[in-house]
């Protein structure tokens, strides 16, 4: 592919609810444009944008996948990204990078619980947008019952850039109101506008007319005095309103077959902002200053990395170009690592195929492999005029698994492979949890995290099983407490001997383990009172209830006895160890679980099941709120209730509730629930133990 000018591309993210068709809709696209010489199918498996070994697995779309068509001279970069919304970090990702968004929904379905999440995505990051009503060809559809479905679910200002001739299996084409002539068939053959549609159309153009006056201030005031409208002074107000916002044009094609397509194509290129029309992007420089710059050759180098692809073969980054040009075989600065990085041949990608390119321009995108350690969100640059883009934004986990391996070979490579899974997908966390001992994978919902196993296993050839997390709880004291204790070894030879008169008591969770000493006199010398203090810390790795680290207390040695020839410093780590366990065990000990902040958003028929649904998971609810159809609650939630949430809202809501959460703090487990906790996780103990 030949190079384009910042001036001569569009970057656009292609988003849609699950089942939308977009995949298709761009292989169709990809056909048309010559960019491959035969249609692909999801279903079969063989369509160009889903090639990962899962998306044919799955006949879905797991991963974005870049596909660069020439139209009209201009290069549209389509920014296919996946429907389904575990997988919102990849849309998260593109509507970064992306200039604009074409947002496509399922003409039978409507507006989805997907679709909703996407268009607050396009919100977060100020894209102006078409919407693209798809499968305009299938049975069912009714083009009045979808335009309900867009007014009552999504906010906007929604105006018919184009009218559907026919609807259903009779979808015919379109007309077109920017030109006023029906595009027909597969080929968008033009042709005059139906006879029985022509008043719909003249009054849709009048609507349109008005819409892209509103978008230039010289172009209102014509329109206001009656004045008719150039065919060019239309496309240029209607641009000028879709940039602003102010406008949402609304499309109609069957992708598959390819009715309509090229009056969507057309659309993109006549509509959607070239990266020099969109205000510029921000950076912050090496001085801390973050100022806009203009998306040009002529601007300092930003070069951001905003997806990495792992494989056998190493990693593959992918790359927006926001300043500058960036050459083949060039070496630029991370500053993120602070190193140098050598940039290899640059690559145009479709789907998984790439062809060389010797430069991107300002505002294009490309991949290279083997880019060092230059990681997702880093940016690269003149290390003399250092930028930095911020980093994409991504939400918190909302599922979780314990990663088990199956082998001890697949144990020796598990913190490598975890660590490269992460880094192609930055919503996937991993950690190990102390408390439990577990390595805990985290991710969007059950399927993003099955896929993630299947991957160590398909990428990297680790073998994993997966169990449901132990909740990771703590345990503290209510009150003051003391003991006194001694701890006496005789072996024959020399013998240990210390004694330790300990006080614990609560302090603010976050303080976690304070030690202090009332010691006078020299009851105990210096090195055993450390000796002591290091023994109350190795006690606080299992706690006296259930063997959760203890947190929140305050150690005091208030007094001590020495021995001059059997006391060392081990017999006085054991007298703390032992002493210590035993002041927390009468100083009313009791477990924490932690709680989390949950948001969730419903329709507001769904209300009332909600709330009860919370209430029976020992929630406190700290606020409702109204928007549009949606009602959303806040509430306080301990982990502990939302181990199968997803699934049970999904089942509640019929896949129509989403759900964020966000870790608080901790918090005491009732009382009246204590009792049989305790038992049950000392039975667990027990048991791993017995195991062991």
């Amino acid at each position: 592919m030949k190079e384009y000018q910042t001036g001569q591309i569009r970057n656009i993210a292609l988003v849609s609810h699950n089942g939308a068709g977009t995949t298709s809709l761009v292989e169709r696209i990809l056909f048309k444009t010559g960019a491959i010489t035969r249609m692909g199918s999801v279903m079969t498996g063989t369509a160009h944008m889903d090639f990962e070994e899962e998306e044919i697995t799955r006949n879905s779309s797991i991963s974005t996948a870049i596909a660069p068509v020439e139209w009209q001279g201009v290069k549209l970069n389509l920014l296919d990204t996946p429907g389904f919304l575990d997988f919102i970090g990849e849309v998260n990702a593109a509507m970064k990078v992306a200039d604009s968004a074409a947002v496509v929904i399922e003409a039978v379905s409507g507006v989805e619980v997907g679709t909703e999440a996407v268009w607050a995505a396009a919100d977060a990051y100020h894209r102006p947008r078409v919407l693209v009503v798809n499968k305009m060809d299938r049975e069912n559809v009714r083009v009045r019952r979808v335009k309900e479905s867009i007014n009552n679910n999504l906010s906007g200002n929604f105006v018919d850039l184009q009218l559907p001739i026919g609807e259903g299996p009779a979808f015919k084409g379109v007309v077109d109101l920017l030109h006023m002539e029906a595009r027909l068939g597969e080929k968008g053959d033009k042709s005059a506008i139906p006879a029985d549609m022509t008043a719909a159309a003249e009054e849709a153009r009048a609507a349109l007319v008005e819409a892209a006056a509103e978008g230039d201030d010289a172009l209102i005031e014509k329109y206001l005095e009656g004045e008719e409208l150039t065919g060019a002074e239309v496309a240029r107000g209607l641009k000028e309103a879709v940039l602003s916002g102010a406008v949402i044009p609304v499309l109609y094609c069957a992708g598959e077959p390819g009715l309509g397509v090229d009056a969507l194509l057309d659309a993109f290129v006549d509509l959607l902002p070239a990266p020099n029309e969109t205000g510029g992007f921000e950076a912050t420089d090496g001085a801390g200053q973050t100022t806009t710059y203009e998306v040009s050759d002529a601007s300092p180098l930003a070069v951001f990395v905003f997806k990495s692809r792992e494989d056998n073969f190493g990693k593959t980054s992918y790359l927006r170009i926001y300043g500058g040009a960036l050459a083949s075989d060039s070496r630029i600065w991370d500053g993120a690592r602070g190193t140098e990085v050598r940039v290899g041949t640059l690559q145009v990608p479709s789907g998984k195929e790439t062809s060389p390119v010797s430069k991107l321009h300002a505002g294009d995108i490309g991949t290279v492999v083997k880019l060092g350690d230059a990681a997702t969100n880093d940016t690269l640059g003149d290390r003399g005029k250092m930028l930095t883009v911020a980093p994409i934004e991504q939400p918190n986990p909302l599922s979780s698994v314990s990663i088990h391996p199956v082998s001890q070979a697949d144990t020796a490579k598990l913190s490598q492979s975890l660590s490269r899974l992460v880094a192609e997908d930055p919503t996937l966390h991993w950690a190990t949890e102390p408390s439990t001992h577990e390595t805990i994978l985290s991710g969007m919902g059950q399927a993003h995290l099955d896929i993630a196993v299947h991957k160590a296993l398909s990428k990297f050839g680790v073998h994993l099983r997966t169990t449901t997390p132990k909740v990771p709880y703590r345990e503290t004291v209510t009150r003051s407490a003391e003991a006194d204790y001694t701890h006496k070894k005789q072996t024959g030879g020399a013998g240990q001997y210390a004694r330790v008169a300990l006080r614990v008591e609560p302090v603010e969770e976050a303080r976690g383990f304070e030690f202090g000493s009332e010691i006078f006199g020299g009851a105990v010398s210096g090195p055993f009172v450390a000796a002591t203090e290091k023994g109350c810390r190795q006690a606080l790795e299992g706690g006296v209830l259930a063997g959760y680290p203890v947190v929140g207390v305050r150690a005091v040695i208030t007094d001590g006895k020495m021995h001059p020839v059997d006391s060392k410093e081990i017999a006085f780590q054991t007298a703390g160890r032992e002493g210590f366990k035993e002041a927390v065990r009468k100083a009313g000990p009791v477990l924490l679980e932690p709680i989390y902040e949950v948001t969730v958003t419903v329709p507001a028929d769904n209300m009332g099941d909600v709330l009860g649904d919370m209430n029976s998971r020992r929630a406190r609810v700290l606020g409702m709120d109204q928007e549009g159809n949606k009602s959303i609650v806040r509430a306080e939630v301990p982990l502990a209730e939302m181990q199968s949430y997803a699934a049970d809202l999904r089942s509640m809501t019929q896949g129509r509730g989403l759900f964020s959460m966000k870790f608080m703090q901790y918090g005491r487990v009732p009382s009246h629930l204590q009792d049989d906790l305790v038992a049950r996780l000392q039975a667990e103990r027990e048991q791993q133990e017995e195991m062991a």
